[in-house]
Order: C-alpha cells, then sequence, then structure tokens
C-alpha cells in the first residue's frame, strides 16, 4: 500500500475519510506518478513513424523493381538460349534480304528456307550482333520471353494491326502478276 501523504493523515484522523478512501486515493497517485502513461505521443515520435512508415515503402518499390528488372533479365537469358539451341544452320549460296533497324542486311539461306521464310515456317532472329533462322515453334517461345530479338517473321501478321487501306491496297496490287521466281 502507498504511504498516504500528511494532510490525508490529518483528515483520517479527524474521522472525516475512511482508511479505504485514503489508501485508494494513495494508489491512484502512485500509479498516476510512476506509471508508464498512455499520452499522446510526442511529435518527434509521430515524425519517426512517419518517416519509417515511407522507409518501408520505398524500400517494399525498390524491391519490387529490383525483381522486375531481374525478371526481364531472365526472361532475355532464356530467350538467348532458346535462340542458341534452335537456330537452323543458314546453309545455302543465295542471298536473303531484308530490312532491319533501319538498314538492308543479308543472309544466306537455301531454296527451301527461302520458302520457307517466304511461308513464315522460319523466321530471322537477332542472336547478338547476327541474325539467324529460327523455326515457328521456337521464335514463339523467343518472342513470349522477348519480342525485340525477332527481327523478321511473314507469318506474323495475326500479332500485328493491319494498316488502314490494307485491303483496298490488296485489291489493287491482285492485278499485278509476280513472278514466283522474284528475288529481290
Amino acid at each position: 500500500m502507498a504511504k498516504p501523504n500528511p494532510l490525508q493523515e490529518q483528515l483520517l484522523k479527524a474521522g472525516l475519510v475512511k482508511k479505504s478512501k485514503v489508501s485508494e486515493v494513495a494508489r491512484e497517485q502512485h500509479k498516476a506518478r510512476h506509471a508508464k502513461a498512455a499520452t499522446e505521443p510526442s511529435e518527434i515520435a509521430r515524425e519517426a513513424e512517419r518517416a519509417r512508415v515511407e522507409k518501408a515503402e520505398r524500400d517494399r518499390a525498390l524491391a519490387q523493381e529490383q525483381k522486375a528488372r531481374q525478371r526481364i533479365a531472365e526472361l532475355r537469358a532464356q530467350a538467348l538460349q532458346i535462340t542458341k539451341d534452335k537456330q537452323v544452320a543458314g546453309a545455302g549460296e543465295s542471298e536473303y534480304r531484308f530490312t532491319a533497324d533501319g538498314a538492308i542486311r543479308t543472309i544466306l539461306v537455301s531454296d527451301e528456307q527461302r520458302k520457307s521464310l517466304a511461308a513464315g515456317a522460319l523466321v530471322i532472329a537477332r542472336l547478338g550482333e547476327r541474325d539467324v533462322l529460327l523455326p515457328r515453334a521456337a521464335a514463339d517461345k523467343v518472342r513470349e520471353r522477348d519480342p525485340g530479338m525477332i527481327v523478321l517473321d511473314h507469318g506474323q501478321a495475326a500479332g500485328s494491326e493491319p494498316s488502314a487501306g490494307n485491303a483496298e491496297d490488296d485489291a489493287y496490287y491482285a492485278q499485278f502478276q509476280v513472278p514466283d521466281d522474284l528475288v529481290w
């Protein structure tokens, strides 16, 4: 029990208060003095909490960005590996010309490969500084992981939107016969 103060003792001796009431008030005063009061957090504490929350949000955002960069790097590595594993050897003496990055590029192909390229069964992909031939299935896997590696794909008309006048242009140019053996 907490020790009563002199005023409380005097009131108790005079009979104005009961001993239980004096001890209850003494306990409350003791608790008020020594207890860890759930007071309003100070301005510094609020500022520190706000800074901690902001730092946690920044850390989460940075971690998410880093995971995204790692995922992109992982997908590029997978696309590169697929390209290396599935490339078709350009065995031929015939030059096949195509445009890539604003320049006309050339790759040596056989007549069979030329027909496959025109039909969309083969695709030209970038492997480092050179261009390689890929079968359609491998090219689709590479496109899922890194579409920038695919340089030329004649069979990808479904993925790209046709231009506005495409149907009109096709109708107009249908009147001109193109020889089957035309090599550009």
